[in-house]
C-alpha cells in the first residue's frame, strides 16, 4: 500500500508506503516485495515455513507459509519496551528444536524503570534477552516470558546490537555493542572502553544454551575468576564474565553462520567509528580489539595498521567509507545447494549508508575482496539479511527501512525472471464518483526483450488487463478500496502485486505542526516541543488519539529510527548530539507528524530540525603540536564544528621536549568542554624543559595479596599533582585492584559518593589500568599484557594474561576535575 510522504511541507497520504526500485542484480536474478512492516529489524523462520519479523517499536508478526501476513502480531512488546535512539525489539531466533518445544527468543530494550527512556542518565533502560512460546495459532503469550540474560546497559542508546542466532552447536549467540557512552560515565565513542572490560557484557558476543546456562567450552566456563553476569550484565570487579564468547567488538549489529560448514562458524559484522567497517570470524576467546582497534589499524588511524598487538585478532576482511558506504550491517553464507557456483558457499554482507549488497571473494593475492552483487536497494536498506523458503528453493531476505518499511527478497530465476509491478493513482481520494488515473509506468521486467501485460482490480470487484501501462477506473460508491496492479510477461511469470489504497468520498485529514517552528534549531539537551493538530473535512477538528509522532536522526543521505512513534497532539524530546565529529556537519532531526482519519486515512507532515552550529577553534603555543578532541589527534591551528551545548572531551598530550603547561580555560592537560553559543578559542601552552620522570618501582614483582599505600607524588611526566591523598588497598589476581580511601586532605577523591570519577594507572607515561573512584572505593582494571595457550576440557585454549603489579605507579584523572588528584600507589610483595 502506498504512503505518500511529504519531505518538508505537507503531504497526503492513504495507507503504507510501497517505493519503486531500481535495483541492479546480476543475470537470472530477481528482487521481489514479501511484506510491509513498519521498520522491519530481524527476521526468522519456523521449520514449517512461518517467516517471523521483528518491528523495531515492538511488534513481532508473522507471515504464514502459504504468504499471508496476519494483521495483528504474535507479540507485542511496545508497552514494556524503549524504542528511542538505536533501542527497540532487535533480534528474533526460532529454537532448533522449535517442532518440539515452540520457543522463540528475541532481544528487546526494556523499560526497566518506566520512565521516558532518558540517555545517558541514571535510571537509563536495559537491553535483555528473553524466550517466549509461540503456539501453533501464531500468538504468543506475554506470561511466558523466560529471561535469560538481563540488564545489559542501554546507557547512551545506540550501539545495542542484538542479533541473537543459533549455532550448529545448538547454543544461543547474542551479539552486544559497547553501548555508545561508556555506562560508568567514562566517555562516548572511541573513549568507550566498556568493550575491553571482562567483567561487563558490553562489547561482547555472548555464548548460552538454550536454558540460559553455560555451554562447559565457553572461554570462562569453569575459570575461577569468572561469575555469571546474566542477571546483573555484569559482575564484581574480580571477575569475568562466563557467557563471554568473544570481545572487543563496537556494535556488532549483525552475526551470520555458515550452513555449509562441518561445524560451528560465523562471521560477525561490526560496524565502525569513522574509518573502517569490518568482519570478523567468530572464535572463542577472540579480543577484537575495539577501542584500541577499528579494522586491521589503530582507531582512528588509515596507516597505522597491519599485524595486531599480542592477544588482539585482526578482521578477515575491512573497508572505508570513501566510495559512500559507511555502516555494514547484515549478512548471510549462501547455501551451497540453491544458487550457482559462483555464488555458493559465499558470504553475503549489506550496507545501510549505501544500499548495497555486496559479495566476499577470493582476491588475487590470496585475501579477500567485496564485489557489489545487489545495487539501488537505496539508503536505510539490507538491515538484516537470512536466507528463507521460496518455493522449492531458498532466495535471500532482506528487510529495509526505506519506504516505511520492507521484507523483500532476491532469487535466483535462471528460465525466467519475475518481473515487478509498481503502480500510482491520481487522485487517490475525494468525492464520488471518484474518477483515477492509474499509472503502472514504473513495472519493470529483468529480462531483456519481455514484454509486459498489465492485470488490474480496482477492490471494488471491476478488473481489467491492458497492454499498456495507464487505465483509469470511476468509483460510484462511497468506501475504501485497495486497487491492485499485477504485471504479466510473455512467458508467464507474473510479479507479486503492487497496491494503492483508494477513498471514494473521503479526503484525507490535514496534519499541521505548530512545534517546531519552521527554521527552528536545536542546541544538545535543549527541550524541543513536538505540538500539533489535525483537520478533516469529514470528521472537523481530530482528537490527540488520531495524531502520532515519528522522529528520525538523518545523517548524510540516510536515517536512523530515533524516537516514536508517540501518541497524542503533545509530546517533547532532547536535541540529541551528534553521532560523532564527523556528523556534525551533515546530520539533523526529522520530526513527523500523522494525522489518521476515522476511515484510516492519513496524512504526515514531516519537518527538519537543524542543530545549532558553532566552532571550536584549537591553538597551541609553539604552533603546530598534536592535540586530541573526542580522542582524535589534530594539527594546530585547527577550528572543528560543533553543537552547540554538546560535551567534547580535550586533550594535550606532551610531544618530545614539549611538556604540557596549561590550557587557556584553565582547565587540566584532559578535560570536558561544552559547546558555547558562538563558539570558543582554546590553546594549550607547552613548557619546552622535560619534566621529571615518574617514581620508579621500589620492589620486584610478589604476590598480589599485600597492602599497598597511596600517598603525595612528586611532579612527575605527562600530569601535575594537585594534592596529597593517603589510602590502602588489596589486590587479588593478577588483573584487577580494590582500593579504599582512608584519608585525605582539602579537595575530597571522589567526594559524591554516587559519581565515579574516571582514572588511569601509569608508569613512565604508559598507562597499565584504567579503573574509577567512587566515594572512598577505587576500582581498577590492570590491561591485558599478551596471551598464552592452555589446555581446558580436552581443548587447546588462549586466554588473556595480564602483568603482575609491584613498586610504584602514578594514578591520575582520566579527565581533569576538583575532585580527582595525582597521586602515587605502592604496590608491595
Amino acid at each position: 500500500m502506498k504512503r505518500l510522504l511529504a519531505l518538508a511541507t505537507l503531504a497526503v497520504a492513504l495507507g503504507p508506503l510501497a517505493t519503486a526500485h531500481a535495483i541492479t542484480l546480476p543475470p537470472d536474478f530477481s528482487d521481489e516485495l514479501v511484506a510491509t512492516i513498519p521498520a522491519p529489524v530481524a527476521i526468522a523462520f519456523t521449520p514449517d515455513g512461518r517467516m517471523l519479523v521483528a518491528s523495531k517499536d515492538g511488534a513481532l508478526r508473522v507471515r504464514t507459509a502459504s504468504g499471508n501476513l496476519l494483521t495483528a502480531p504474535a507479540l507485542d512488546l511496545g508497552g514494556r519496551l524503549c524504542s528511542n535512539s538505536e533501542r527497540g525489539l532487535l533480534g528474533v531466533a526460532v529454537d532448533p528444536a522449535f517442532a518440539v518445544n515452540r520457543f522463540v527468543y528475541v532481544y528487546y530494550t526494556f523499560n526497566k524503570f518506566n520512565n521516558t527512556c532518558p540517555l545517558n542518565a541514571s535510571q537509563t533502560p536495559v537491553n535483555r534477552v528473553a524466550r517466549f512460546v509461540l503456539q501453533d495459532s501464531n500468538v504468543i503469550d506475554p506470561a511466558t516470558e523466560r529471561v535469560l540474560v538481563d540488564n545489559i546497559s542501554s546507557y547512551g542508546g545506540n550501539h545495542n546490537a542484538g542479533d541473537v542466532q543459533f549455532g550448529k552447536d545448538g547454543n544461543l549467540y547474542v551479539s552486544v555493542g559497547d553501548g555508545g557512552c561508556d555506562y560508568a560515565g567514562g566517555g562516548c565513542a572511541a573513549a568507550n572502553d566498556a568493550a575491553r572490560e571482562e567483567r561487563t557484557l558490553l562489547g561482547k558476543i555472548l555464548r548460552i544454551t538454550p536454558a540460559g546456562d553455560i555451554p562447559p567450552d565457553n572461554p570462562f566456563a569453569g575459570d575461577p575468576a569468572a561469575a555469571r553476569c546474566n542477571t546483573a550484565g555484569g559482575t564484581t570487579v574480580l571477575t569475568r564474565c562466563q557467557e563471554t564468547f568473544a570481545w572487543g567488538l563496537r556494535n556488532p549489529f549483525r552475526i551470520a553462520f555458515n550452513p555449509n560448514a562441518a561445524g560451528t562458524r560465523f562471521y560477525i559484522n561490526d560496524v565502525g567509528q569513522n574509518e573502517w567497517e569490518e568482519i570478523d570470524d567468530g572464535l572463542a576467546a577472540a579480543d577484537y580489539g575495539w577501542n584500541v582497534r577499528e579494522g586491521h589499524c589503530a582507531t582512528g588511524s588509515r596507516t597505522n595498521c597491519g599485524a595486531p598487538p599480542a592477544g588482539m585478532t585482526n578482521p578477515i576482511f575491512a573497508y572505508g567509507r570513501s566510495d559512500g558506504c559507511g555502516s555494514i550491517t547484515g549478512g548471510a553464507f549462501v547455501p551451497a545447494a540453491d544458487w550457482p557456483p559462483s555464488h555458493a558457499g559465499t558470504y553475503l554482507f549489506g550496507d545501510y549508508v549505501c544500499g548495497r549488497i555486496f559479495q566476499l571473494v577470493p582476491d588475487a593475492s590470496g585475501g579477500l575482496r567485496r564485489v557489489t552483487f545487489a545495487d539501488g536497494l537505496g539508503a536505510s536498506s539490507a538491515v538484516h539479511l537470512a536466507f528463507g523458503p521460496r518455493g522449492a528453493g531458498r532466495a535471500l531476505y532482506y528487510t529495509t527501512y526505506r519506504g516505511g518499511g520492507e521484507v523483500r527478497r532476491i532469487a535466483y530465476t535462471p528460465a525466467n525472471r519475475t518481473p515487478a509491478a509498481d503502480v500510482t493513482a491520481s487522485p487517490s481520494a475525494g468525492a464520488t464518483p471518484l474518477s483515477v488515473a492509474f499509472d503502472g509506468s514504473g513495472s519493470s521486467d529483468p529480462d531483456p526483450g519481455d514484454t509486459l501485460t498489465y492485470v488490474w482490480d480496482f477492490g471494488d470487484g471491476a478488473t481489467a488487463e491492458t497492454s499498456g501501462p495507464t487505465t483509469s477506473h470511476t468509483y460510484t460508491v462511497i468506501g475504501t478500496y485497495t486497487a491492485t496492479l499485477r504485471v504479466r510477461d510473455n512467458r508467464g511469470s507474473t510479479s507479486p502485486p503492487d497496491t494503492v489504497r483508494i477513498d471514494a468520498g473521503n479526503t484525507p485529514p490535514v496534519a499541521t505542526i505548530q512545534s517546531p517552528a519552521a527554521g527552528q534549531t536545536f542546541a544538545v539537551g535543549e527541550t524541543i516541543l513536538l505540538r500539533g493538530t489535525a483537520t478533516d473535512a469529514q470528521q472537523g477538528t481530530l482528537a490527540p488519539s488520531a495524531l502520532s509522532w515519528t522522529v528520525l536522526r538523518r545523517h548524510g543521505t540516510h536515517t536512523h529510527p530515533y524516537l516514536g512513534p508517540l501518541a497524542g497532539n503533545a509530546s517533547s524530546l532532547l536535541g540529541p548530539p551528534p553521532e560523532d565529529l564527523a556528523a556534525t556537519t551533515n546530520s539533523s532531526i526529522e520530526v513527523q507528524l500523522t494525522a489518521t482519519d476515522a476511515q484510516g486515512a492519513e496524512s504526515t507532515q514531516t519537518r527538519v530540525v537543524m542543530p545549532m552550529l558553532a566552532d571550536v577553534s584549537f591553538a597551541s603555543q609553539p604552533v603546530g603540536l598534536t592535540l586530541t578532541l573526542n580522542d582524535t589527534p589534530f594539527t594546530t591551528p585547527h577550528t572543528w564544528t560543533s553543537w552547540v551545548g554538546w560535551n567534547l572531551s580535550v586533550a594535550a598530550p606532551d610531544q618530545g621536549a614539549h611538556r604540557f603547561s596549561s590550557w587557556s580555560d584553565g582547565g587540566g592537560r584532559a578535560h570536558d568542554i561544552q559547546t558555547p553559543p558562538g563558539g570558543v578559542v582554546l590553546t594549550a601552552t607547552f613548557a619546552g624543559s622535560p619534566a621529571l620522570g615518574e617514581p620508579a618501582p621500589e620492589q620486584q614483582p610478589g604476590a598480589l595479596t599485600a597492602a599497598a599505600s597511596v600517598q603525595q607524588a612528586p611532579r612527575p611526566a605527562c600530569v601535575q599533582p594537585r594534592s596529597r591523598r593517603v589510602a590502602s588497598a588489596r589486590l587479588r589476581g593478577s588483573r584487577l585492584a580494590r582500593a579504599r580511601v582512608v584519608a585525605t586532605t582539602s579537595t575530597q577523591l571522589g567526594r559524591r559518593a554516587r559519581t565515579r570519577y574516571r582514572v588511569m594507572l601509569t608508569r613512565r607515561c604508559s598507562t597499565v589500568a584504567t579503573g574509577y573512584v567512587r566515594g572512598r572505593r577505587l576500582v581498577l582494571t590492570v590491561k591485558p599484557s599478551g596471551t598464552r595457550t592452555i589446555m581446558r576440557n580436552g581443548r587447546r585454549v588462549t586466554v588473556t594474561t595480564h602483568p603482575r603489579l609491584a613498586g610504584a605507579y602514578l594514578l591520575r584523572p582520566s579527565r581533569a576535575g576538583p575532585r580527582v588528584s595525582v597521586t602515587t600507589v605502592r604496590f608491595g610483595a
